[in-house]
C-alpha cells in the first residue's frame, strides 16, 4: 500500500514539501494537499498590490495548476485536527494519514488591536493590501504611520519596505513635502540578526526623512482622535495608519492541542512534533527562525528528506540549519538582500548585499523559479 501523506497548508512549506516528495517518491505515496484558498500569493506581492504596481488577480497562482505524481490538491477548510490519530476533518470530509505535516502558517488577529479595523489598514493580507490601495490616493498630506502591533510577525523587513515604498509613492505624486512618515517597530533595529542591513535601512530612513521609532509597538488606535497609542503609554497622531496586525496560530491548530505558548513546538533539528509521524513547518511553529516563506521552505526540505529516507532507506538528513535569504525593497527600484543563519553558531548571524538593480532581477528570478517548480507555470 502507498504511504498516506497529508500536508495542511499550501504556502512555501507545503508547496516545497509536496514537490520534493512527488519528485522523489511520487509512485509510493498518496499525498493530499489541503488549503482553504484557491491560489497562492508570494508575501512580497502584497506590497506590489498595495502600491498599485500589480493587481491582486495578477499575483495569484491557482492551485489548480498543480499536477504532480502522487499528489491531489483539495480546496477545503480544515475544521479539526487530531494529531494523535493523524486524522483531519474538513468541511467536506475526514482524512487519515500515515504522515501528517502541518504548514498552516499564521493567521491575522486584527481585532486584537483595538481601533485597527476602524481606524487603520492592515496590508499583510491580499484583501487588506487591496483596501490600502484604494485609500492611498486620498492621502495627500499629514502624518502616515507604518506600525507593528506585536511580535513575532511575518517577513521582518516588510514594515521597513512599506515605509520606503510609501516615500517613493508620495514623491512620485509630488506630495512628499506635505507628508511625514514614521515607522514604529518593537525591535531596537530593523533587522536584529544583521547589523549591516539595519544600518543600511536606518541610513535610508534618514536620507528620506522617515522617522524610525524603535522598541515600541502600537497597542491601540483611537479613530475618533486619530491617535495611535503605543505600549509605553505615549501617543502619536496620524492621518494614515498602515498596520501589521497581531499574528497567531490558526484556531484549529490550538483546538487540536498542538500549541504551547501560542505556537507549535518542534524539534529544531527535525521539525518533528511531540506526536509520532507528525511534523510542523513554517510560521505555525516556534522553531526560532523568522516567520518568512524562505525559512518555511528550508524546514520543509528537511522533513521531505526525512520522509524520503523512511520510504527508500539511507542516511538521515542533516539537521535544519535555520538559514535563508530575504530580499529587501529599498525603493528607487533598488533591492538589497540579507542572508541569515540562525542555528549554525552560538548566535544568529546575517550578512548584507547592498541594494542594486541586479538584485531586482535576482528577486524576480526567485519568484519565477518557484512558480515553475511548484506549479509548472
Amino acid at each position: 500500500m502507498k504511504t498516506r501523506v497529508m500536508v495542511l497548508g499550501a504556502g512555501f512549506g507545503g508547496l516545497e514539501l509536496t514537490t520534493m516528495l512527488s519528485e522523489a517518491v511520487g509512485d509510493r505515496i498518496d499525498l493530499t494537499l489541503i488549503d482553504k484558498s484557491d491560489s497562492f500569493v508570494f508575501g512580497f506581492s502584497k506590497l506590489e498590490v498595495m502600491f498599485g504596481r500589480q493587481t491582486a488577480a495578477a499575483v495569484r497562482v491557482p492551485y489548480a495548476s498543480i499536477v504532480k505524481p502522487g499528489v491531489r490538491f483539495r480546496q477545503e477548510t480544515i475544521t479539526a485536527i487530531d494529531p494523535a490519530a493523524r486524522r483531519v476533518t474538513t468541511d467536506r470530509g475526514v482524512y487519515e494519514a500515515d504522515e501528517l505535516i502541518v504548514a498552516l502558517g499564521a493567521d491575522y488577529d486584527v481585532a486584537a488591536t483595538p481601533g485597527l479595523a476602524e481606524g487603520g489598514y492592515e496590508f499583510y493580507s491580499v484583501a487588506g493590501a487591496e483596501r490600502a490601495r484604494e485609500v492611498l490616493p486620498a492621502f495627500t498630506g499629514g502624518h502616515a504611520i507604518v506600525g507593528v502591533t506585536s511580535a513575532p510577525f511575518k517577513c521582518p523587513p516588510a514594515p521597513s519596505e512599506a515605509a520606503l515604498l510609501l516615500h517613493d509613492y508620495l514623491t512620485q505624486r509630488g506630495l512628499r513635502a506635505n507628508c511625514q512618515i514614521s515607522l514604529v517597530m518593537p525591535f531596537p533595529v530593523p533587522i536584529p540578526p544583521s547589523p549591516d542591513t539595519s544600518k543600511a535601512l536606518i541610513a535610508a530612513f534618514a536620507e528620506r526623512g522617515i522617522t524610525f521609532v524603535p522598541k515600541k509597538s502600537v497597542r491601540a488606535l483611537d479613530p475618533a482622535r486619530r491617535v495611535a497609542m503605543l505600549d509605553d503609554g505615549t501617543e502619536m497622531p496620524y492621518d494614515l495608519f498602515l498596520g501589521i496586525p497581531k499574528h497567531r496560530a490558526p484556531d484549529v491548530v490550538a483546538k487540536g492541542g498542538m500549541t504551547e505558548h501560542g505556537w507549535i513546538p518542534v524539534d529544531p533539528k527535525t521539525l518533528a512534533t511531540k506526536f509520532p509521524s507528525v511534523y510542523a513547518v513554517g510560521d505555525v511553529t516556534s522553531v526560532g527562525t523568522p516567520k518568512a516563506g524562505v525559512f518555511a521552505e528550508g524546514a520543509a526540505r528537511v522533513v521531505a528528506l526525512a520522509l524520503i529516507t523512511k520510504l527508500r532507506g539511507g542516511e538521515a538528513p542533516a539537521a535544519y540549519a535555520g538559514a535563508g535569504s530575504c530580499y529587501v525593497e529599498f525603493g528607487g527600484d533598488q533591492v538589497g538582500r540579507v542572508d541569515v543563519n540562525f542555528f549554525s553558531g552560538p548566535a544568529p548571524t546575517g550578512t548584507f548585499a547592498a541594494p542594486s538593480v541586479d538584485l531586482v532581477a535576482e528577486k524576480l528570478a526567485f519568484g519565477a523559479t518557484r512558480r515553475s517548480r511548484w506549479f509548472g507555470v
